[in-house]
């Protein structure tokens, strides 16, 4: 361990001779004087060897998380592959083939193996190449990986934040199932991979790797390489830059796409029960590294690289995404001359562009509501000048019409004038001939 506690000393003619090497040295003190450096050793331990111990108890107490995404088309045998790695039976329901999209089912786990706690979720693509038309299918995955990036952004972004406690849903490992054709890979494999590779750990799995034969399980796995290198897909390489795993990592990369078999089935091999399933010319153990490359991803999975899986999420896929969501929010690191600014002056220039913009947008629709309440006065004023003209036209018919009527009733009143003239007229004749009448019968009396 290098020495803890450095005293400079340096010693011109005038100063006094250096001190006896044996006394103690002041610790935390460092003088400033003329003359050559000396290394005082450690008088004792100091303990902060122990700090990776600390470390190692606060994350077993607080737990670990890991979340798995699970790409394949229905029936590739992705949940009986996740109860295998797991060694455990999780809760799943057979997926119908009749879907009109691609849906994604998220199930929460608590496990514990020995004194560690894991928050496992699991992520199922319900649907994922079942329909006719399948050019969106890799649309809700990337939409639910951006969602999860995007609710850790904003409890990052909050003032009174919580990340101790907060649920981390982020991916940090997609394990794409690719179907045992040994014809390569197909256009949505590749089309979906291409979307994801700068999102998520992509790690291609060749899922009932017991249907084809070695010969042809060795030539697909190179043609799947080989045109994932051909449309620049980059999927996850296991690190080779720690020392302890170097050698088995740069060896299990050669291994990639990993051909496995999930079973939930143990059939007895020898005087052991394993994981197998039994054909009518034999078994297939699915922890047997010679049948399939199951122990080699569960190894690289679990055992050896989740960290590095979860720390490559965060430093890299959720960097980038955090780096884009806040150039669109407006925020920058440097400014157009390629200056430094911080977070205070980009939140300001920030904030004085939106201001701005608000009372731009203030302005056009003030003016947009004096050029609609000009348009409204224009269109009244001609609705009134037209109800003026029409008043105007029903007040000539009405003056017209009471001329008419004046002329009607004032020829009716000569017309009763004239008859009650007549009829007096015809009463009085009707008088006097009935006088004349009764005189003449009077004389024929007489006689």
């Amino acid at each position: 361990m290098a020495s803890a506690e450095v005293e400079r000393v340096r010693v011109s003619s005038t100063k006094p001779p250096l001190p006896d090497p044996s006394t103690k040295p002041v610790v935390g003190k460092v003088r400033q004087v003329d003359g050559p450096i000396r290394n005082l050793k450690l008088s004792g331990h100091v303990g902060f060897d122990s700090l990776p111990d600390q470390l190692v108890n606060k994350s077993v107490q607080n737990g670990f998380i890991f979340n798995i995404l699970c790409i394949g088309e229905t029936g590739l045998g992705k949940s009986t592959l996740m109860d295998s790695l797991f060694n455990t039976s999780f809760e799943s329901s057979a997926s119908p083939h009749s879907l009109p999209s691609v849906k994604l089912k998220a199930h929460t786990y608590e496990l514990q193996e020995s004194n560690v706690r894991l928050k496992l979720t699991i992520v199922d693509t319900v649907g994922y190449g079942d329909q006719i038309n399948k050019e969106d299918s890799f649309k809700a995955i990337v939409d639910y990986i951006d969602a999860q990036f995007e609710s850790y952004l904003q409890e990052e972004l909050k003032i009174k934040r919580s990340l101790a406690t907060f649920h981390d849903t982020r991916i940090h490992v997609c394990l794409y199932f690719i179907c045992p054709t040994g014809h390569g890979l197909k256009s949505i494999d590749l089309m979906c991979m291409k979307k994801l590779d700068t999102k998520v750990n992509i790690i291609p799995i060749i899922a009932k790797a017991d249907t084809i034969s070695k010969t042809e399980l060795q030539k697909f796995k190179e043609k799947i390489v080989h045109e994932l290198s051909n449309n620049g897909v980059q999927i996850y390489q296991f690190p080779v830059d720690d020392e302890n795993v170097t050698e088995v990592n740069a060896q299990m990369n050669s291994h990639v796409p990993f051909a496995v078999v999930g079973s939930t089935d143990f059939v007895r091999v020898g005087n052991k029960m394993m994981r197998s399933r039994q054909y009518p010319w034999g078994t297939v153990q699915v922890e047997n590294e010679s049948h399939c490359d199951f122990v080699k991803l569960r190894e690289m999975l679990i055992r050896t690289n989740m960290e590095d899986m979860r720390e490559k999420t965060h430093m890299r896929h959720y960097e980038l995404y955090r780096k884009k969501r806040l150039e669109q929010m407006g925020f920058t690191d440097v400014d157009s001359d390629n200056k430094p600014v911080s977070f205070q002056q980009s939140f300001e220039q920030k904030r004085s562009h939106h201001l701005q913009e608000l009372q731009q947008k203030e302005d056009e629709m003030r003016q947009m509501f004096v050029n609609r309440v000009k348009e409204k006065e224009l269109e009244l004023k001609d609705e009134e000048k037209d109800l003026h003209s029409k008043f105007d036209k029903l007040k000539k018919d009405h003056s017209e019409e009471k001329r008419k009527l004046d002329e009607l009733r004032k020829t009716m009143e000569e017309d009763i004038i004239e008859f009650n003239r007549r009829k007096t007229q015809i009463a009085q004749q009707q008088a006097l001939s009935s006088s004349h009448h009764t005189l003449t019968l009077g004389k024929s009396k007489k006689k």
